[in-house]
């Protein structure tokens, strides 16, 4: 239970970033290219967390650059589920300026369960550490 409430407080902590660089890019790139750069901040912020809390205990053994691809592979599994409802939510509703942080919320609530599982057996396992 205490890695769910970890990677929930990770989430937040990517939300926030998500949020951010978001309401930053969408400016000039426009809601969906600036949330494809706003995903990709917060994957960086989440893996940062995640490392060092959610999973402390479940070292993958590999270089931080290979871990972090295979974190990032992973998060693709959630994220692709996080960006599809953001950009239904954008689409139907033409959610725009602070509307916009709407559909990260429910998009990253979406995803969060699939990249707990994923991360949790295929980035943080202990089985990882010889691959």
């Amino acid at each position: 239970m205490r890695a769910v409430l970890l990677f929930a407080l990770a989430g937040g902590i990517g939300y926030l970033v998500d949020a951010a660089v978001l309401l930053l890019s969408a400016l000039w790139l426009g809601p969906y290219a600036g949330r494809l750069l706003s995903f990709c901040a917060a994957v960086v912020s989440t893996w940062l967390v995640n490392r060092s809390l959610t999973f402390a205990d479940r070292r993958s053994g590999l270089p931080l650059h290979r871990e972090f691809l295979r974190y990032f592979v992973v998060c693709l599994g959630g994220g692709s589920v996080n960006i599809a409802v953001y950009a239904l939510l954008v689409h139907l509703f033409a959610l725009t300026d602070w509307g916009l942080l709407i559909g990260v919320a429910a998009g990253s609530l979406a995803g969060m369960a699939v990249n707990f599982l994923l991360s949790k057996r295929f980035v943080f396992g202990r089985e990882n550490a010889s691959r």
